[in-house]
Order: structure tokens, then C-alpha cells, then sequence
């Protein structure tokens, strides 16, 4: 039995903040829209850099988004995209930090509508990865095939988040992944 390739050939620190998020959160459904909105916009600000700059600025990201609580994001004045952009603690590019405001007035329309952004998804499940890219960028802004995949993946809407013999995946089956059902 061994963990994904990628957790395997990393050492020392870089594998400890890579194996907390690996063994307990990729691919892990996530029945919080904050949460959901927080690995959204986490992906997002991935787009162009490494995961492992995501990890370290998860904090800072946390504390500049208030949390990712959806409503005060979605409330954001220009004051707040501006405190934004000199923060040091999260990635400071434009398009994403409004993408990431933007994108939270979307999903409160979309809790309007189906009561949660979890039930939005779930209301579209199941989707080719190619129809999943094309609803997320037809519904969101900065949603691109790699983001759009990732997120799903990371969420447990598509599979392919570990390899079958990794131990994680035994303890994700009992999860039972929105991809995993009827398998």
C-alpha cells in the first residue's frame, strides 16, 4: 500500500503541508458553502502557481475573506478590493480577487434558488468533466478547465483525487463521493 505519487517523492515540511491537506481534505465531499466558496476560490488563485503557495496562504486567505463567509464577500465595496490588493498574505492579481467577489453574489443567487450551492452542484450531477468546465464558465468568473477540475476533484464531484491504491482512498470510499455512488 502506498500514498499518491506525488505525496511519496516530497519531503520534510513541503510533505507534511502537502499530506495534511492530501489525507484529509482532496477529494473529501465538503457540505459547507462557505467551504465550498473557500475551495473555489482557493483553486482560482492557484491558476498560474503552485498548490503549495495555496496551503501556505490558506490563513491569510481565510483572514482577508472573512472567513469565506459568502454574504460578507459578496457585500465587498471597493474599499475592501483595495485592501485586498495590498495585502500581502494572499495572491494579489485583480481578476481574482474580483472573480472571487463576483463569484460569491453568484452563489447567494444560486442558494436562492436551490436553497445551497452544494444543491446547485448536486441538482447538475452527473457531468463529463468537459460539461462541468462549460456550465462553471458560463455560471463563474475565472473558471477555466484545470480550476474547474481541480475543485470538483478536491470536492468529490469527479474522481481521480487519489490512486486506488492509496489509503486515503479506502478512507474516502466510506466518504461515498457524489462520483463513487452506484460503484
Amino acid at each position: 500500500m502506498s500514498y499518491c505519487r506525488a505525496i511519496e517523492t516530497m519531503t520534510g515540511d513541503r510533505k507534511s503541508l502537502h499530506k495534511a491537506y492530501h489525507d484529509h481534505l482532496y477529494g473529501f465531499p465538503i457540505h459547507n458553502d462557505n467551504e465550498l466558496f473557500c475551495r473555489l476560490v482557493l483553486e482560482i488563485n492557484q491558476a498560474g502557481l503552485s498548490w503549495e503557495t495555496i496551503l501556505k496562504k490558506e490563513a491569510g486567505f481565510r483572514k482577508a475573506y472573512h472567513n469565506f463567509q459568502i454574504k460578507k464577500v459578496a457585500a465587498y465595496t471597493e474599499k475592501d478590493f483595495n485592501r485586498l490588493m495590498a495585502d500581502a498574505g494572499i495572491i494579489r492579481n485583480r481578476l481574482k480577487i474580483n472573480a472571487a467577489i463576483e463569484n460569491a453574489k453568484t452563489i447567494l443567487l444560486l442558494q436562492e434558488e436551490f436553497g445551497s450551492f452544494e444543491k446547485w452542484l448536486e441538482f447538475h450531477h452527473p457531468k463529463t468533466k468537459e460539461e462541468w468546465v462549460k456550465l462553471f464558465k458560463k455560471t463563474f468568473r475565472f473558471t477555466g478547465g484545470e480550476i474547474v477540475n481541480e475543485f470538483l476533484m478536491s470536492i468529490g464531484f469527479l474522481g481521480g483525487a487519489h490512486s486506488e491504491d492509496c489509503p486515503v482512498f479506502k478512507k474516502l470510499k466510506k466518504e461515498k463521493p457524489l462520483w463513487m455512488k452506484g460503484k
